[in-house]
């Protein structure tokens, strides 16, 4: 007979590789099992938040994930230069391997591509299917018919330097290079005194990026602050989706009942694309549930996302005026503006915590935008966006 586990996870990202060893902490008699397609849980990937995204009992249960920390982060713009205050990490997808592989030992399965899944099943490439009273849908984000979205696309190099670079905290934003096609800026995190990750990032309108123009960016931008790089360590690339509208409801309608998680859920900041914050609140939230059963689950993550989708509504309208109102290129304005208001405000945007009081700040004066198309974005007046 074939075994019955309680959860089976599908993909061994951040979300599902969270919500597993948050069950083994919490309700460790819980039969567990985590399916990774690749060679390791967390894939090639650099995930990284503020202090402030997170309670300090999540603090706590996450910290042997943390791999890097700093005190404050730059950013730079072309008439602003700016160190804001507030604690800055990245988890590595090394370290994760390293935790979850630790953590689960042989209730991590790697070289495990779903090729169904079923809230109750799963079938393998390699012909085994699977049994569980709930199965979880982590494999990423699935773009559909019920969100409307631009892209956060990027490339990240990890380098060791000829030299140290005298970097002493992360730079969030420059976005004094050249725009190019949208909203551009290269993202630094110094991992040590002569190492760096450096991302070229570009908010524009489709997923994709041309990888050998990124590269060569980086090459320009290393060059650019002095920088000698002599060995390149590894590479990531990837697309985020920022929302612009959706239609929640039919999102979850299309789900049929199957528990996901992560961006497949839904859940992620809406603006900056961040997730970590998001995972780790699904991940005490389904530790802390009696009933692990797949419509339980399936009810109980609808609706954290459904909660999650009535708090970021300014955001998707943020998002509106940054992707739809005025010329691509133009788009730092918007973000230049944004860095200028009070530091605690815009710890609170990354932490998804806007008061009233700071969303009427943000829209306070001068929009740096034609305002026609500000309020045709706002209003959804747009062709694209016509239909939600």
């Amino acid at each position: 007979m074939n075994k019955i586990w309680d959860v089976i996870l599908v993909g061994g990202g951040l979300a599902n590789g969270l919500i597993a060893w948050r069950l083994k902490q919490c309700q460790p008699q819980l039969d567990v099992l985590l399916l990774e397609a690749g060679s390791a849980p967390g894939g090639n990937h650099t995930w990284s938040f503020h202090h402030q995204d997170l309670s300090e009992a999540q603090h706590a249960w996450l910290a042997p994930f943390v791999a890097h920390r700093w005190d404050g982060y730059e950013v730079r713009f072309p008439v602003l230069n700016r160190t804001l205050p507030g604690g800055y990490l990245s988890i590595t997808s090394e370290r994760f391997a390293e935790v979850i592989s630790a953590a689960l030992g042989d209730r991590l399965r790697t070289h495990s591509e779903a090729i169904a899944v079923a809230p109750d099943c799963v079938q393998l490439r390699s012909g085994d299917t699977l049994h569980a009273r709930a199965v979880i849908d982590g494999r990423g984000y699935q773009p559909g018919p019920h969100l409307a979205v631009g892209s956060q696309a990027f490339v990240g190099q990890e380098w060791q330097l000829a030299q140290p670079h005298g970097l002493e905290r992360p730079i969030l934003m420059d976005a004094t290079v050249d725009q190019q096609e949208g909203y551009r800026f290269v993202y630094t995190l110094p991992l040590s005194p002569d190492s760096l990750l450096i991302e070229d990032t570009h908010y524009i309108d489709r997923s994709a990026l041309d990888a050998d123009r990124s590269r060569q960016n980086i090459a320009d931008y290393a060059l650019s602050q002095g920088w000698q790089l002599r060995a390149l360590q590894r590479e990531e690339q990837g697309s985020l989706p920022i929302t612009l509208a959706g239609q929640h409801d039919a999102f979850w309608q299309q789900a049929q009942g199957q528990p996901r998680s992560g961006l497949r859920a839904g859940l992620f900041h809406a603006t900056t694309g961040y997730s970590l914050p998001l995972a780790a609140t699904l991940a005490d939230t389904i530790a802390a549930q009696s009933a692990v059963d797949h419509a339980a689950l399936f009810t109980l993550i609808r609706g954290v996302a459904g909660d999650q989708w009535r708090r970021q509504r300014f955001f998707r309208m943020l998002n509106r005026m940054l992707f739809l109102a005025g010329r691509p290129e133009q788009r730092w304005q918007v973000m230049q503006r944004f860095y200028g208001l009070n530091d605690r405000l815009i710890a609170r945007f990354y932490a998804g915590q806007l008061t009233l009081t700071d969303m009427a700040r943000i829209l306070t004066g001068k929009p740096p935008v034609p305002v026609r198309e500000a309020l045709r974005a706002v209003l959804k007046q747009t062709p694209r966006l016509r239909a939600f």
